[in-house]
């Protein structure tokens, strides 16, 4: 962050060539949370889909400024991507009424945020993106490797504009190397980085993950590195290029697997939901539904075969009787669990686990996960006010402070929304704005 002091009194921050002047807040207690950081920091988003997008909501959600970019007609590729949408209000503003309902895509990951379109490529629209970088502390881009280079909007272009100024690239292999022109894909990087070939069942074809896993770690490693960026300004006065992208954030995500390799040479394989060197530690199917079953000790064993299942045999079986012998007696231990499961449903063997030390849980759908009674104890969910859809409930920012989360300032924007709003802050007068408009370039 760029302060963790607060105090009664106002204090100056240097954070770009301005001085930004902040209000603080008096120490906080326990029930009031924090104020949020990022408060005064400017984020201009050239970005789009989800990697991109997904980092820049949770610096908006710290309460960064952050302006997003989008093509005029158009806008992020992920405003086309429905069915499913939210249903437009007979109440939405009638300058939006040309535009499609809100994707639940775009929803999903551009709150607390701002929105103006720019046709960037006609010199009229490249002076607008050239006064924005001026006043942004942050650039966060993902477009591929040398893009907008070309356009006058790279690296060396931005930082004798703004030599503060924290420039985030975000590509699919990096801005070297023989792949750095290639577009970066979540499934692709999922393929080529090693996932892929982990995740499904042992006798099937490798599998993707159910959501776009490698595009949203992309977004974390991101996000944290402009916040290491920002820190940096702070120390020394000069911007920083950081260069994030899918192929690598994949390749750290491996983990233990990486290590496995890289240390020992060793191969992976996949194994659907068991552990290679644990078991029992898969799901396995009730009557009416799966149970995801970790039994990672002797102890928890036991209590599984006793307790739980009813079959004390099991715990004192020489093949069963150290998780040793239980891998290698792997495919005959999962059968006889599996045989006592499906006596019975699902909820009658929630009950039998529940207090009792041994690892669960049941495979719930999306509708049985929202409905988990931790969702609503903690608040998980949030309801926002979207001038187009009416009230929208999204998932909330996951981390709380002192209690309590970052607010919600903002729905995410339908297109177009604060154009007129930035190009007057950015010292456009009525007429030229008019002027820019009747032109298409924003």
């Amino acid at each position: 962050m760029l302060s963790s002091k607060y105090g009664a009194l106002s204090a100056v921050i240097r954070l770009d060539s301005r001085l930004i002047r902040r209000s603080l807040i008096s120490t906080q207690s326990n029930d009031q949370g924090i104020p949020p950081p990022l408060t005064g920091i400017r984020v201009l988003d050239l970005t789009r889909v989800l990697a991109g997008p997904s980092c820049t909501m949770l610096l908006a959600d710290m309460g960064a400024d952050v302006i997003k970019v989008e093509e005029v007609t158009r806008g992020d590729d992920t405003r086309s991507w429905l069915p499913p949408s939210a249903p437009v209000s007979p109440n939405s503003p009638k300058e939006s009424s040309h535009l499609p309902p809100e994707s639940a895509y775009f929803l999903a990951v551009n709150r607390n945020k701002r929105s103006i379109t720019v046709n960037f490529k006609d010199p009229a629209g490249l002076e607008v993106i050239q006064r924005l970088v001026r006043s942004s502390d942050v650039l966060v881009e993902n477009f591929i490797a040398g893009k907008l280079a070309g356009m006058g909007l790279g690296w060396e272009d931005c930082k004798v504009l703004n030599p503060r100024l924290v420039y985030a690239s975000i590509t699919g292999y990096g801005q070297t190397g023989p792949f750095r022109e290639a577009a970066g894909y979540d499934v692709i990087i999922e393929a080529e980085a090693g996932l892929m070939h982990i995740t499904g069942e042992t006798d099937r074809p490798p599998s993707k993950v159910g959501v776009a896993v490698t595009d949203l770690m992309t977004g974390l490693y991101a996000h944290g590195a402009i916040l290491a960026g920002l820190r940096s300004v702070q120390h020394t006065g000069k911007g920083v290029w950081i260069d994030c992208n899918l192929f690598e954030t994949q390749l750290a995500s491996l983990a233990n697997i990486a290590s496995n390799y890289l240390i020992a040479g060793k191969e992976a394989s996949r194994h659907g939901t068991a552990h290679p060197s644990i078991v029992p530690y898969q799901v396995f199917p009730c009557k009416d539904g799966f149970l995801m079953i970790g039994a990672g000790n002797d102890k928890q064993f036991r209590l599984l075969a006793e307790r739980i299942l009813e079959k004390p045999e099991l715990a004192n079986d020489a093949r069963f009787f150290s998780n040793a012998t239980r891998v290698a007696n792997r495919e005959a231990l999962v059968d006889i669990i599996t045989q006592v499961l499906q006596r019975h449903e699902r909820d009658y063997w929630i009950d039998r686990f529940t207090g009792l030390g041994v690892p669960f849980g049941p495979i719930n759908n999306i509708q049985q996960s929202f409905a988990h009674p931790q969702v609503g104890a903690r608040q998980a969910t949030v309801e926002v006010d979207h001038p187009r859809a009416g009230k929208v409930r999204m998932v909330a920012p996951p981390v709380t402070y002192n209690g309590k989360r970052m607010p919600v300032r903002r729905p995410p924007p339908w297109l177009s929304q604060h154009t007129k709003e930035v190009m007057l802050e950015l010292g456009y007068s009525q007429n030229e704005i008019a002027e820019l408009r009747a032109r298409r370039i924003i």
